[in-house]
């Protein structure tokens, strides 16, 4: 049985550099042995945050959704844009509401993090605020790290990734979330 890995990025553009290399990555880990779904989280909207909105209106439909979808995998795959040095706003807000969960969703989870940028650090500290964030949340992060700066030039008009250090990157990271999640399955 494959691990069955749930995979989004926290961006919403369309040609954004942490889709293209979480798509690269999905296909990494694929081909080594893991079931990925790939989320889309503009078809996910979600309200920003607050405590008062939660308590007047509970869960939003799509965190329940997406929710749904996290209880059927066993781990994780995200793709951490940088902001000012920061998570992208939506992929904070997206995690905070899922965080409000009853059962603790990311409890016991394995988690990957990749971060492109077209700075030179390759979204590094997004990356470490990102990983940080669901040591925090109890998930199992896998110690292989994935950056990739220049991003902008990073990629062949494929898709695929120009430099094959990237490429072994990416690689070491899928077999570490495949086979973590394997063992915990």
């Amino acid at each position: 049985m494959s691990s069955r890995i749930l995979a989004f990025a926290g961006s919403a553009r369309r040609d954004s550099l942490n889709r293209k290399l979480l798509a690269v990555t999905v296909k990494a880990v694929e081909a080594a042995g893991g079931a990925v779904t790939l989320l889309d989280l503009n078809d996910y909207e979600l309200p920003l945050y607050h405590g008062d909105l939660e308590e007047e209106k509970g869960m939003p439909e799509n965190a329940q959704r997406i929710l749904e979808l996290m209880r059927t995998h066993v781990g994780l795959l995200i793709a951490s844009p940088e902001y000012n040095s920061q998570l992208t706003p939506l992929l904070k807000n997206t995690i905070d509401w899922l965080s409000r969960a009853d059962d603790d969703p990311f409890e016991g989870k394995v988690a990957a993090v990749v971060s492109a940028s077209p700075g030179s650090l390759g979204g590094a500290r997004s990356l470490q605020h990102a990983r940080h964030l669901l040591l925090h949340l109890g998930c199992y992060v896998v110690p292989a790290q994935c950056i990739l700066p220049k991003a902008h030039e990073a990629f062949n008009t494929d898709g695929s990734l120009i430099s094959a250090r990237s490429q072994k990157s990416v690689e070491a990271l899928a077999r570490q979330l495949v086979e973590m999640t394997t063992k915990l399955s």
